[in-house]
């Protein structure tokens, strides 16, 4: 079981949180850090600031904020388009799709490691300030792909083939139609506007197309479900924009739809942002919902208040060993999350612990050994026997007024 609901979130929360709310973010939900919150995070360096402050100081403000104790970085919606495309299940019922891994064996004991995320090691660097060369330019020519989209071009396109506020009247129209495209419309059309849309690079369309004939050319819906629910939200964004239901003015629009495309991997999504609170219902399984960011924050500061008055012998063993769960009692919406999305059994355990569990450092010197075990072949082990997942972070040992890990304990842990 996770250590909490597994949450999709978006740049507004996380801009949104105190440092000391960042700490109860991380501990008591799974995160699921989408490469859309690494590039708007990115793209803030290249942001003309006013008043003294600079943009690296911006971005390391929200460097700060990343949750390093258990936020997972997802693969790109792209890459995971084209692997479903290709032949390659993507899983969408809630569950991370995590890059790279690889199978260990230690003491006879089977698990999986995944290496530091590139994207876990840049906030990292972020939190001191430092950037590298690649990433200024990376800034520079994601905001300028942004500032140059023409969303009343496409809009247009639209218009042209009977689209517009009279024929969509509402979000719902939009995704009605959307839909109707992606599970009735003819495949061949199918296949076009993803190839238009998704920009599939020439060097996969002849072995996606090669695939797709081999199958006696299925909907996309049947042939590749994860592009389909991708080329979905996107068609509802055009027919949206064409129809005036949301703003063509505006080109972060764009990019803040994306999110939309990593609903899948989540429980929850949270957001501050005004258009996803509008859009984000229209593409949620029946087990999942959206949070309003600033309702999660005022619960996550009413959370570290009541955990300020722990004893300071409590606390210095560390967040990830005293917080055991939320509050039991009725009125935190993060208790609530918890009993929608969690094992009823969370309620079994004691909410915190005052000491350090047993068998800490054992499980500290397991994890180590199965981190360091050296990769073996997939074939040597048997995927449904894993009996753990190790992913190597760097956890700050404080953050804020908070031991994330116990003070004692040396940072190479």
């Amino acid at each position: 079981m996770p250590p909490g609901p597994i949450s999709l979130f978006d740049k507004s929360f996380i801009q949104s949180l105190s440092i000391d709310e960042s700490v109860w973010f991380d501990a008591l939900y799974l995160p699921v850090v989408c490469p859309i919150f690494y590039a708007e995070t990115l793209a803030d360096l290249s942001k003309e600031m006013k008043g003294d402050k600079t943009a690296a100081e911006e971005v390391a403000k929200i460097a700060n904020k990343f949750p390093d104790m258990g936020g997972t970085p997802c693969l790109g919606h792209m890459d995971l388009c084209i692997g479903n495309l290709l032949g390659h299940r993507v899983s969408m019922n809630g569950r991370i799709m995590t890059p790279g891994g690889y199978p260990v064996k230690d003491r006879g004991k089977t698990g999986y490691v995944f290496d530091k995320f590139p994207e876990v090691e840049a906030f990292n660097r972020w939190q001191q300030g430092e950037f590298q060369f690649v990433e200024d330019n990376l800034a520079r020519f994601w905001r300028a792909s942004v500032t140059n989209l023409d969303l009343n071009k496409q809009a247009e396109i639209f218009r042209s083939a009977g689209i517009d506020n009279k024929t969509c009247k509402s979000l719902d129209d939009a995704k009605g139609i959307a839909s109707q495209i992606i599970h009735v419309s003819k495949p061949f059309d199918q296949m076009a506007l993803l190839v238009h849309f998704l920009n599939i690079p020439p060097e996969f369309q002849q072995e996606i197309l090669k695939r797709w004939n081999l199958m006696n050319y299925p909907p996309l819906a049947i042939f590749a479900p994860y592009a389909a629910f991708v080329l979905e939200v996107e068609l509802f964004f055009q027919i949206a924009v064409a129809s005036k239901l949301i703003a063509s003015e505006r080109p972060s629009n764009r990019v803040d739809i994306s999110y939309l495309f990593y609903l899948p991997f989540c429980m929850i999504f949270i957001s501050s942002d005004k258009l996803h609170r509008r859009c984000a219902a229209h593409f949620l399984r029946h087990d999942q919902e959206f949070v309003w960011g600033q309702d999660l924050k005022t619960d996550l500061g009413r959370i570290n208040k009541r955990h300020l008055s722990l004893p300071e012998e409590t606390k210095q063993i560390g967040v990830l060993s005293f917080a055991n769960g939320p509050p039991k009692e009725a009125g935190f919406l993060t208790t609530e999350l918890w009993d929608k999305h969690m094992n009823p059994s969370w309620r079994d355990r004691q909410e915190i612990r005052h000491q350090m569990p047993n068998n800490s450092p054992n499980l500290v010197s397991s994890m180590r050994n199965i981190g360091d075990a050296p990769p073996t072949k997939t074939e040597e082990v048997d995927l449904n026997d894993i009996q753990s997942m190790t992913l190597k972070r760097m956890v700050r040992k404080k953050k804020g007024s908070w031991f994330q890990i116990h003070r004692n304990i040396r940072h190479d842990v």
